[in-house]
């Protein structure tokens, strides 16, 4: 499909030029547009990549709560904030502006009430329920950074990360729903909390599905409280704190390289402004909208795409609990026919996944209302582009392939509706103030021109760039900006085409993306080595078709370990109760030894090739302390894919 032809290029070119070469006004005059402000700034930008001290609208004094909900209460008090879309159809909850002020405000003074004070660190787990948005808008509100942990992580993770952020406060519900699903979140936050007794002093309780904990043996007193009740007893309003722009608003974990989850610090004035500024330009958000992020709040697009960008920009958010095929497949359609979506943006693995199903499930609803869809996690396949343009948006969406990471707060590359010429399966164009380049991966030098390949680095900062790594501000400078001195480092690869287009060819560091979750092969690893049936491993990706990366592992196990199926289901096991559910491996291959050099390196290119069945193409492996390997593990693996 040939580039799609709009008039506006010219407006987006003429915009994007002046965000470059007049980066200081530009963003002054967006933050004006975009944000309240207490006190002004003084200054737009400071600092730089070198040491790593961004800093951006110097001075101003603003809160991101208050710009998500007071400021729109003069005008917009009775529009529908929030739109609470349940794990059973027929489970909704509309929640106006001026109810959401009061259900946050009542939260922050039950916080500051029990203790919470402007700069602790509050660990929330919990699943996609307004409560959730309300906790993350009450840290906000009294200057309490928040650590939203995804409620699919495992006891274990969530422990690693409460203890990461030195998180006092736990908030969580009795239980969560999924698909049709029990979740049992506060017994998970049980198991986590044991060890960590002298920090963790109040787990805060949200009643989802009305379980007696206390029979169920999940109630520490003293420790526990219900929330639904502590905040019933609280004053419905709550004065913001006036948080300085380079204030930490939230921190949120990443996968990265070494095993060790990254806590990745966004702070209050740029991540916001970016989040809203993104929002509004990639989904063509309009005044009445209703904007449906499918996504969860435990991963950076809840955050800048269903919270803080919607909410900022006064329109209507969606909150989806459960999942795009419960209790069938059409439940996204069902949902923006029923709510009259505006925009809608999912995971490409959504996409393929549903596609496969019939186009019956989506044609059979309304979905008139629709103008924007999107797709967020991974690059979208030209086919699964062609699907969703023609079969969702019924040929008059725009489409917005959206790349982006949790260390860049919102879009670094987007078409932009009704301006961009788009070629399916690439992100097309920076957005406004990203200043791309593509470097060679070997000298770092930039490659000038197009129909070039190479790594994708961003050659300025922008509000949204992550300021650090929680307490670990080498680990920072070491992951992103040392790696290629004078720019921020994605740790993706990239192709620039003959006409300027952008296309992601995927990570060239360790780590996977599945379904659209970041994952460490470190991490994997790790996990697996827990278990005593686990000599050595090593972690690779390989193309799957729905989740874009599959997990295969490979596995070394002790002598006195006899090879079986319980053996290879005991290590699935593993990683699920280490990391999540959402982390099983899909391919756990049992060999004699991995293919190491002399000096004891894994060489996993040629694990990548095996499993991706591009043995012919595994080059010299003259190298390897033991060639022969690498015979036995294509015919294990190969048996293993024929089953």
């Amino acid at each position: 499909m040939p580039p799609q032809i709009f008039p506006n290029m010219g407006e987006y070119h003429a915009m994007y030029k002046e965000s470059i070469e007049n980066a200081d006004a530009f963003w002054a005059e967006q933050a004006d547009k975009y944000l309240s402000w207490f006190s002004p700034f003084t200054d737009v930008k400071a600092g730089g990549f070198e040491h790593g001290d961004m800093q951006w609208f110097l001075n101003g004094k603003t809160n991101a709560s208050f710009n998500c909900i007071d400021q729109h209460l003069e005008t917009n008090a009775d529009q529908v904030a929030i739109i609470w879309e349940g794990d059973e159809p027929g489970q909704n909850r509309h929640i106006t502006y001026a109810e959401l002020h009061r259900e946050v405000c009542k939260i922050a003074n039950a916080m500051k009430a029990q203790g919470v004070q402007k700069g602790d660190t509050v660990a929330i787990y919990m699943p996609m329920v307004p409560e959730l948005a309300f906790t993350m808008l009450a840290c906000a509100r009294i200057g309490a950074p928040h650590s939203v942990v995804f409620a699919g992580f495992s006891a274990e993770s969530l422990r690693d990360r409460i203890a990461y952020a030195d998180s006092k406060w736990v908030f969580v519900t009795d239980e969560g729903k999924r698909g049709g699903r029990t979740l049992p979140l506060k017994r998970i936050v049980d198991d986590a909390c044991k060890g960590l007794e002298s920090l963790v002093q109040k787990v805060f309780v949200f009643k989802r599905t009305g379980v007696d904990l206390a029979a169920a043996g999940n109630w520490v007193e003293g420790r526990d409280v219900w929330m639904d009740d502590l905040k019933e007893q609280q004053r419905p309003y709550c004065p913001p704190e006036w948080m300085d722009s380079e204030d930490c608003l939230f921190i949120l974990f990443t996968s990265g390289s070494t095993g060790k989850p990254k806590g990745v610090a966004h702070t209050t004035a740029g991540y916001l402004l970016y989040a809203a500024m993104t929002c509004k330009t990639s989904f063509d958000l309009r005044p009445g909208d209703i904007h449906a992020c499918v996504a969860d709040c435990g991963w950076i697009t809840g955050h800048s795409y269903i919270v803080y960008g919607p909410l900022c920009n006064g329109v209507t958010t969606v909150m989806f609990e459960s999942t795009p095929t419960y209790p069938n497949p059409s439940r996204y359609w069902d949902l923006v026919e029923k709510h009259a979506v505006t925009s809608f943006y999912t995971a490409p693995t959504a996409i393929r996944a549903i596609m496969a199903l019939g186009d019956e499930n989506v044609t059979k609803h309304d979905r008139s209302t629709l103008r924007t869809l999107g797709s967020v996690g991974e690059p979208i396949n030209p086919e699964a582009w062609q699907w969703y343009f023609n079969v969702v948006g019924n040929g008059n969406c725009s489409v917005v392939d959206t790349y982006w990471q949790t260390e860049t707060g919102g879009h670094l590359m987007t078409p932009i509706p009704a301006k961009t010429p788009v070629k399916p399966g690439s992100c097309c164009f920076p957005f406004y103030g990203i200043d791309p380049v593509v470097l060679d991966a070997q000298s770092g030098a930039e490659i000038e021109g197009n129909g070039i390949e190479g790594v994708l680095c961003i050659k300025q900062s922008w509000p949204g760039i992550m300021r650090t790594c929680y307490g670990d501000h080498p680990r920072f400078m070491s992951t992103y900006l040392t790696a290629y001195k004078g720019y921020y480092f994605t740790g993706d690869g990239c192709r620039r085409d003959e006409d300027g287009y952008y296309w992601i060819t995927g990570r060239v560091d360790d780590v996977l993306n599945c379904s659209g979750h970041r994952l460490g092969t470190a991490e994997i690893e790790a996990a697996l080595c827990v278990s005593d049936k686990c000599a050595e491993a090593a972690v690779v990706g390989f193309p799957h078709d729905i989740k874009g990366q599959g997990i295969a592992c490979y596995v070394v196990i002790p002598k006195d370990v006899e090879e079986s199926d319980a053996v290879v289901k005991e290590l699935k096991g593993q990683v699920r109760a280490s990391i999540g559910a959402f982390a099983t491996p899909d391919l756990i291959a049992v060999i004699p030894g991995l293919p190491k050099t002399r000096s004891g390196k894994i060489m996993r290119r040629i694990l990548r090739k095996v499993v991706a069945a591009e043995e012919d193409s595994l080059g010299d492996t003259s190298t390897l302390a033991d060639p022969s390997v690498v015979q036995k593990i294509i015919e294990k693996v190969k048996t293993l894919q024929k089953r």
